[in-house]
């Protein structure tokens, strides 16, 4: 069975929003920034801030796509075993988020608002700092088979879409609800925010590992 027959336009679509989602959610350097900057610069600077994010991920998403493109026999011959491994990288990545203190990150604010350019190009060179991302990416693309043989081109231009999108969704409803609680929201409010982020990554992780190793897959 080919890709094509495996993967419909719509399933593709929803892999790539989850993918962008949860590389996106939780509240690494850039997350914490992109809070910062909404709650001290408005929602727009925070929104700006999180695209440069997205722009990062996505170059580091097309990284992973063209080296695991070079696995083809690999994917095929052992799709369920990395689908596995995949869900098993994705609890390890919840249980770190769930533990980490984003407040750590946390740095004094400036006066200076700066353009939307310069907050969009830090926050891109912020989240491009980190190589790590790809380990990421590569649990997530092996659990949801987002690279397989014979792709057409057409399909991972959707697949890369859909992963901008889920990203952009992301930043774009994080600085909508920052902005609207502002009055509410302090540091106990990211550090929290941060723990239910992991706990959800954690059990979809769980669920995709019960599927995974009984042969069924949820996406």
């Amino acid at each position: 069975m080919n890709w094509i027959e495996q993967v419909t336009v719509l399933e593709l679509l929803i892999k790539g929003l989850i993918v962008g989602i949860v590389v996106s959610a939780p509240l690494g350097p850039v997350g914490v920034l992109c809070i910062q900057r909404t709650l001290n610069k408005g929602r727009w600077f925070g929104f700006v801030t999180g695209l440069g994010a997205a722009l990062s991920d996505i170059c580091y998403a097309l990284i992973t796509g063209y080296g695991m493109s070079f696995m083809d026999e690999l994917i095929v011959k052992h799709q369920t075993f990395l689908q596995v491994v995949g869900s098993i990288m994705l609890l390890a990545f919840g249980i770190y988020t769930f533990r980490s203190n984003p407040v750590k990150a946390l740095r004094p604010s400036s006066g200076k608002r700066g353009t939307y350019l310069h907050n969009f190009v830090t926050a891109f060179f912020v989240t491009f700092s980190n190589p790590l991302i790809i380990f990421l990416f590569i649990g997530l693309f092996a659990r949801f088979s987002f690279v397989m043989p014979g792709s057409p081109i057409g399909f991972q231009l959707v697949g890369y879409l859909a992963i901008i999108l889920g990203a952009v969704a992301w930043w774009f409803s994080i600085t909508y609800f920052v902005n609207k609680v502002r009055s509410h929201f302090n540091v106990r409010g990211i550090w929290v925010l941060n723990r239910i982020i992991g706990v959800v990554v954690m059990i979809a992780a769980l669920v995709g590992f019960v599927l995974a190793a009984t042969g069924k897959s949820f996406a």
